[in-house]
């Protein structure tokens, strides 16, 4: 097995070797993406060996993205792997986030599990562990929050030193307060994502630093095992559908690329069709995906969502995740704050808590529910990204009244959970637990 960097525009597929440092093709400025070569592998092989490590300590094993390292091909020296046992994410099942949906049941695959809690830490550790195979010292990212807690504690892992480019003000705290805990170099930029990530790309190579964004190949490589791990804890059933959030569409090209590498394997027969949801303000590509006449891409100029993590108007993976999502014969869909607000809201009432974009996830299950896109008693995955920790202001405001949307809007706290002030007596007490319970 092996791997190569490709361009992934079809009509170039211009080849470059893995170990230059490349995000998108110099002859036709499309992205590029890690080719790798399964030749020989035996599927029911595979299974048994991933199935064997179940019950090895060894470091990698207990990785839940590198127990599956055959899929990623692209290390020589293990040693060099960087890993903090990422993965291992729980797959629930959702009954009360289910009925909300139009479901008859539902299974949520929650990424907000893992080390920093998101599903960046898939795609980290295999980025974090090329920066190491080619010998380079200091990695960056632009980020509204996930990325740049994940990326930090990678390169503190590996005694690499992270940077991070931030929108000024437009973070939530709780992510912020991950990367400075983890010993990033932090620089808060007046700018949005969009604009900041043009201005990195472009100092990336003057002033010597490896980019760890979603453009990056070997993220994409690290973040497709949510579905090599998925598909394994369902002992290799495929659902209908996975649906799952979409900002900078990264995580969409991964678990698209995934699938279809199973295929290729042999360890799958079919492909499970794709849904991605973006936040209304936010939702560039699913415009795009639904235009009548797709003549160019046009992002959003002012993106705007309290769901900071899908918080970005010109996805650079939208390529990619096109084609994945057309290969699948999924459909995008769009949230607005409200129903993302209460879908959360119901998420949480599952016992699952989860960051306000994972909550798209749901709103948009409902709303393809409803139009007849997915079956009430379809089998449905949805991919939870973040944890509920993430952004718990934003959960105060909902539960208490007072969240309101970028455009000033008053979110309804429809589901609404607000604590209750009593004096220190025990009779009044007792009297309104008695009454609460009846």
């Amino acid at each position: 097995m092996s791997t190569e960097l490709v361009c992934f525009n079809r009509e170039c597929r211009a080849r470059f070797p893995v170990n230059q440092v490349v995000y998108e093709c110099p002859d036709c400025g499309s992205l590029i993406e890690a080719v790798n070569d399964f030749s020989g592998t035996e599927p029911q092989a595979l299974r048994a060996l991933w199935d064997q490590r179940r019950l090895s300590r060894e470091p990698l094993d207990v990785s839940g993205v590198w127990r599956f390292r055959e899929m990623l091909p692209f290390v020589d020296d293990p040693a060099q792997i960087v890993t903090i046992r990422e993965g291992n994410t729980p797959l629930f099942e959702a009954p009360r986030a289910a009925a909300y949906g139009g479901l008859d049941a539902l299974q949520l695959k929650h990424q907000g599990y893992n080390p920093t809690g998101s599903f960046k830490d898939n795609g980290m550790t295999a980025g974090a562990t090329q920066a190491r195979c080619l010998g380079l010292q200091r990695v960056a990212c632009v980020s509204t929050g996930n990325t740049s807690a994940s990326m930090a504690a990678y390169a503190a892992a590996a005694d690499l030193q992270p940077i991070i480019f931030l929108p000024h003000g437009k973070i939530a705290s709780g992510k912020l307060a991950q990367a400075l805990e983890y010993g990033a170099l932090t620089i808060q930029v007046e700018a949005n994502f969009d604009q900041i990530l043009a201005l990195v790309r472009r100092l990336a190579a003057n002033v010597g630093i490896y980019l760890l964004n979603s453009m990056n190949p070997f993220r994409v490589e690290g973040q497709k095992s949510i579905v090599i791990e998925m598909l394994d804890q369902r002992n290799w059933r495929i659902p209908d559908w996975i649906v799952l959030p979409g900002g900078n569409l990264g995580n969409v090209s991964a678990l698209g690329k995934g699938l279809r590498e199973l295929k290729q394997i042999g360890l799958i027969d079919h492909m499970p069709k794709i849904a991605v949801v973006q936040a209304a303000g936010s939702a560039p590509f699913y415009r795009y995906f639904h235009c009548a006449e797709r003549k160019s891409f046009q992002p959003v100029e002012n993106p705007e969502t309290l769901a900071t993590a899908v918080r970005i108007g010109a996805p650079v993976s939208w390529p990619k995740a096109l084609f994945e999502i057309e290969s699948a014969g999924g459909t995008v869909e769009s949230a607005t704050e409200q129903e993302i607000a209460d879908a959360k809201a119901v998420i949480g009432r599952s016992g699952i808590g989860c960051e306000p974009a994972s909550a798209a996830s749901l709103a948009g299950i409902k709303k393809l529910v409803a139009r007849g896109l997915i079956s009430p008693d379809a089998d449905v995955v949805a991919i939870l990204t973040g944890h509920l920790l993430k952004d718990p202001d934003y959960v105060y405001r909902y539960h208490t009244g007072g969240l309101k949307a970028p455009s000033g809007q008053e979110i309804a706290s429809t589901y609404a959970n607000s604590p209750v002030v009593m004096p220190n007596d025990e009779v009044k007490i007792a009297k309104f637990l008695a009454d609460a319970v009846s």
